[in-house]
């Protein structure tokens, strides 16, 4: 079976006053910190008339029986 592919994961520094609003905005909206700093940067790149794709998300559930 196919992995899904992997966030890329990297080093972000932010002013703490940044960090402080982004979790408390992410508490409002019932998202990680992390989850809530990515769509920021979609609405912003939406905003510059930049389209990003998602990535397709994995299938859940058992995988369809192999005889059929």
């Amino acid at each position: 079976m196919a992995q899904p592919p992997e966030k890329k994961a990297f080093a972000l520094r932010l002013d703490p006053a940044v960090h402080a609003a982004v979790e408390r905005l992410a508490s409002a909206e019932l998202r990680s910190a992390n989850a809530q700093i990515e769509m920021l940067l979609r609405e912003a790149l939406e905003r510059r008339g930049i389209d990003v794709k998602m990535t397709a998300k994995p299938r859940r559930g058992r995988p369809p029986r192999s005889g059929e």
